[in-house]
């Protein structure tokens, strides 16, 4: 049985998630993936026929990301024929279920050489929505034909949930605008002081001119004042239908935890960016690693995957860190960095609480709330992300995990080998 080892990460700068605004969103999504692709084999001499397979995630494989995006970003990015490759789709978990899956196809020693990742171009979401149900955007969870969702395992809205979790938690309005704007301060001095630049690859346009080489969505003017002047965001949905019966987002809640008395809570300064990005990672077997002369960064300790309540979506990271410890015999105080991915403050803050994390070990460089959330790439970038922090910091474990739609969310523990001469 081999190790996984971890070779090499790369990624994106996130651009905003809006078309006519954001510096990505002109682009085709195949361009982005085969941008991170073509970034790791000129950084990693990789001779394309000897890949495996590329593992890849996307959450809305629809419109423009439609179809196997890994397989045809790599015919795009001019790779060999002989390099296979395959989409998968965990909402927001799959960018971490990519490089799981990758690392067990490593273990199970079925291949020695694959590339892991995704992409995410949010500016298109609304474009394919209305490409294939002839609608204009709708929240997620009611498209069309979903009812029966709702009938057998009512699956609520996730700017919804987290207003409710946030009350059924204590969590106040004032503490998640302080995590928000600690979000962007950490953010901002990662930026400053370099962090980001050892895995972060420019975006080029086809006529060779740069797209974007910085990150496009922080806004590191953020105060709690201004915070604190904003109005929720999820009032509205609140009232949306979301079963035949004429049953509303926040009624699906009230039914479940009929006791709840709650409010609106979370924006725009609270929750996860909607933005575009690409990541991709390289991994192998000792085998693999030999053949081709590579020294490896980490090794994958262990990858695990939770349920949760679908009503509340949010709450499985939490569980999901905790079987991987379990898994991995390690305890809460073995982990030196924790990526707990900023789909919301009350996120993150609630497995801090729930953990016992010291907070200074937690998202150390920013997160999605300032950074942005690219939905099926963010896992694979904040693995990339963790590695760095540790190559950094001189840390030896990092446990990423991140709460997904539906009610799951995986968890990956990765240990750094050494620093990289």
């Amino acid at each position: 049985m081999s190790n996984a080892w971890i070779v090499d990460a790369v990624r994106t700068p996130r651009g905003i998630g809006k078309m006519g605004k954001g510096a990505l969103a002109h682009l085709h999504p195949q361009h982005l993936g085969a941008t991170v692709l073509n970034a790791l084999r000129d950084r990693n001499a990789i001779e394309t026929s000897r890949v495996d397979d590329i593992i890849w995630s996307t959450s809305q494989q629809r419109g423009k990301q439609g179809g196997d995006l890994g397989r045809l970003s790599a015919l795009y990015a001019g790779w060999d024929v002989k390099a296979s490759g395959v989409t998968m789709d965990r909402y927001c978990g799959g960018g971490i279920s990519s490089v799981a899956f990758a690392a067990g196809q490593i273990i199970a020693g079925f291949e020695d050489v694959l590339v892991a990742g995704g992409t995410e171009m949010m500016s298109h979401h609304a474009e394919a929505d209305a490409w294939e149900i002839g609608t204009p955007y709708q929240p997620l969870g009611r498209a069309k034909g979903n009812y029966k969702l709702y009938d057998a395992n009512p699956i609520g809205h996730v700017g919804v949930a987290a207003d409710a979790i946030a009350a059924l938690e204590g969590i106040s309005r004032a503490e998640l605008e302080a995590f928000g704007v600690e979000s962007q301060r950490k953010a901002q001095a990662a930026i400053a002081a370099g962090r980001f630049d050892k895995s972060l690859i420019p975006v080029l346009n086809d006529d060779g001119s740069v797209a974007l080489n910085h990150e496009e969505y922080p806004r590191p003017e953020t105060t709690l004042e201004g915070l604190a002047a904003l109005k929720p965001a999820f009032t509205a949905i609140e009232n949306v239908t979301a079963a035949p019966d004429g049953t509303t987002m926040r009624q699906m809640v009230e039914r479940k935890y009929p006791a709840l008395v709650w409010e609106a809570v979370h924006h725009a300064g609270t929750s996860s960016g909607v933005v575009d990005g690409s990541a991709a990672l390289l991994l192998a077997s000792d085998a693999g690693l030999k053949a081709n002369g590579w020294k490896p960064r980490a090794r994958v300790v262990t990858a695990v995957n939770m349920g949760d309540c679908p009503t509340l979506i949010l709450n499985a990271p939490a569980p999901a860190a905790r079987k991987a410890l379990d898994r991995a015999g390690l305890s809460v105080a073995d982990i030196d960095v924790w990526e707990i991915n900023e789909a919301f403050a009350v996120v993150t803050e609630k497995v801090i609480r729930d953990l016992g994390i010291e907070r200074s070990k937690v998202n150390i460089n920013g997160g999605s709330i300032a950074l942005g959330h690219p939905i099926g790439a963010t896992g694979s970038i904040l693995i990339g992300t963790a590695l760095d922090e540790l190559e950094r910091s001189g840390g030896r474990y990092a446990l990423i995990t991140m709460c997904a739609f539906g009610g799951m969310a995986p968890a990956i523990i990765i240990e750094r080998v050494s620093n990289p001469s």
